[in-house]
């Protein structure tokens, strides 16, 4: 068995553990859901910037593109909601960072 078929079997088995469901236009997918307070200073400002992102599978990021509808099933506490896709940003490891707007 190759590297990269243990690194497939080892992240199968992390998403499907871990893994938070969610809809990308209406496609099931699994993903890491984080919706992070970020406190960049601007001078001596802090903005409070809150930047929601979804960390998936480069297999499951196929024809993700930006200003696509997210919908994360998580209770609303827990950033549960309805998402867009703002970029997303390939790691180079196997697996994407879709950074994430909350939906009006």
């Amino acid at each position: 068995m190759s590297f990269r078929e243990l690194v497939d079997d080892l992240d199968n088995t992390v998403f499907d553990v871990l893994g938070d469901p969610v809809l990308i236009e209406g496609r099931p997918v699994l993903g890491m859901f984080s919706a992070p307070w970020l406190q960049p200073k601007l001078g001596r400002i802090n903005t409070g910037l809150r930047e929601p992102h979804l960390v998936i599978r480069v297999a499951d990021a196929e024809g993700v593109s930006e200003r696509q509808e997210v919908v994360v099933d998580l209770p609303v506490h827990d950033g549960g909601g309805n998402y867009v896709i703002v970029r997303p940003e390939p790691g180079g490891d196997g697996l994407v960072t879709l950074v994430l707007r909350k939906s009006p």
